[in-house]
C-alpha cells in the first residue's frame, strides 16, 4: 500500500496485536504513540495486583515495542522509562500533546462569565479541575483549605465529576473546608472562561504517583496565562516541566501545609502571578503549539516511509481544529462529550 502506516496509541495494551498483524499483512510501519507506560503506572499506585495478570500485560507491553517500527512519547520521562526496558533511542520521538493556543488564550480576569455565574468576582480563586481519583491525592487540597479558612478572600474552586464531587463534599465537611466550591463540568465552549477565572491553577499528584506521569492540564493551564502551583513528587515529570517553563511554582506532593502556604504566598504577591503567567504563556507558545507539533508527526511519517512513498499525511486542520484525540477540552477533532473535554484538565 503505497504511503501507508499503522499508527497506534498504547492503551489498552492489546491493541498492539491487531497492529503488529496489519504491519505484518500490508509490510507498513506500526508507529505506537505513549500516552502512558502500562502496565507500571497502574501497577505503582495499586490499580493492578494480580501478579499473573501483571505478566501478561508486562509481555504485551514487550510485545508492543518490539514490533513497533516507531514510539511517539510524549515526554522525556517516558524517554527515559522504555529506554531502560532496552528500547533503543533511534526508534524513540518525543513529541509532546499539544493545545490550541488560538482557543486556551489569554483572557481578561475580570469581566468574567464563569466568576460571575458563581459569586466570585472579589474572590482569588485556586481552581483544580479534573479528575478526582486515585493519582490526585485531594485530601491535601482540602485540608490546605481548610487551613486558610480564615482569608475570606481565598476560595478553592474544584471542578470535576458529580459522583466524585458527591464523594468529595463529604470529606470536605468532616475536614471543616468551607471555603471549597464544588462545580461539575462546565460545557467545553466555557473552557477558556472558566481557565482564565482562576487566579492560580493547581495541579496535584500523590506522593506515590511514578515520576514519568504527566497530566496533561498542565499544557492547558500554562496557555491560560495563569500560574501553576504544583503540589507533585518533586524528581517526577510533572515537577520538571513546570519548573522549566517557569510557570509556576512547584512543592512537594501531600504537603498540605506548605501547599496553604504556596497559596497565601501568591495571594500576596500579584507580580509574582503575573511573571509566571506570561512566562508560562510564552513556554506553551513555543513549545505546544499544535500546527508545529502535528509536523513534528508528519517529519517522523514521512522518514518511515520509501522515498517514492512519501507525500503530505497530513492535511493542517482549520483554525481551532485539532487532530489529536488526547487533548480534547481545547482541541477536539470530533463530537466528544462536554464531560470528556474537561477531563483532559486530567491526572
Amino acid at each position: 500500500m503505497k504511503g501507508s502506516f499503522s499508527p497506534s496509541t498504547q492503551c489498552p495494551l492489546p491493541i498492539a496485536v491487531p497492529a503488529a498483524i496489519l504491519s505484518w499483512i500490508y509490510a507498513c510501519p506500526v508507529v505506537l504513540n505513549l500516552q502512558d507506560i502500562l502496565p507500571e503506572a497502574a501497577v505503582h499506585v495499586g490499580l493492578l495486583k494480580n501478579k499473573f495478570a501483571i505478566r501478561i500485560f508486562e509481555a504485551l507491553e514487550r510485545f508492543a515495542y518490539r514490533t513497533s517500527t516507531a514510539i511517539s512519547v510524549i515526554s522525556p520521562g517516558f524517554t527515559e522509562n522504555i529506554m531502560q526496558k532496552e528500547v533503543p533511542s533511534s526508534k524513540i520521538h518525543c513529541i509532546p500533546n499539544w493545545v490550541d493556543i488560538n482557543f486556551i488564550r489569554l483572557l481578561p480576569r475580570s469581566p468574567n462569565a464563569f466568576r460571575d455565574k458563581h459569586g466570585l468576582e472579589d474572590k482569588f480563586v485556586v481552581l483544580y479541575s479534573g479528575n478526582i481519583g486515585l493519582n490526585q491525592g485531594l485530601e491535601t487540597l482540602i485540608q490546605a483549605a481548610a487551613k486558610l479558612a480564615h482569608v475570606p478572600e481565598i476560595v478553592f474552586v474544584v471542578v470535576g465529576e458529580g459522583k466524585a464531587l458527591a464523594h468529595l463534599k463529604a470529606t470536605c465537611e468532616v475536614g471543616n473546608a468551607s471555603n471549597i466550591l464544588l462545580l461539575p463540568f462546565e460545557p467545553r465552549e466555557q473552557l477558556p472562561k472558566m481557565l482564565a477565572a482562576a487566579d492560580v491553577g493547581l495541579v496535584l499528584q500523590k506522593s506515590n504517583v511514578i515520576g514519568f506521569n504527566m497530566p496533561s492540564k498542565i499544557q492547558l493551564l500554562l496557555a491560560s496565562g495563569r500560574p501553576i502551583l504544583a503540589a507533585v513528587p518533586l524528581q517526577g515529570t510533572a515537577a520538571k516541566t513546570i519548573i522549566h517553563s517557569g510557570g509556576g511554582v512547584v512543592l512537594p506532593a501531600e504537603q498540605p501545609a506548605q501547599l496553604a502556604e504556596a497559596v497565601l504566598e501568591l495571594f500576596s504577591n500579584p507580580e509574582q502571578r503575573e511573571q509566571l503567567g506570561q512566562q508560562g504563556r510564552c513556554f506553551a507558545v513555543e513549545n505546544y503549539e499544535f500546527t508545529t507539533l502535528l509536523k513534528q508527526y508528519e517529519t517522523l511519517f514521512n522518514g518511515l516511509l520509501q522515498p517514492s512513498e512519501k507525500e503530505p499525511l497530513v492535511e493542517l486542520p482549520a483554525q481551532g481544529k485539532s487532530l489529536n484525540p488526547h487533548l480534547n477540552p481545547d482541541l477536539d477533532h470530533e463530537p466528544v462529550s462536554a464531560k470528556a473535554m474537561q477531563e483532559s484538565l486530567v491526572d
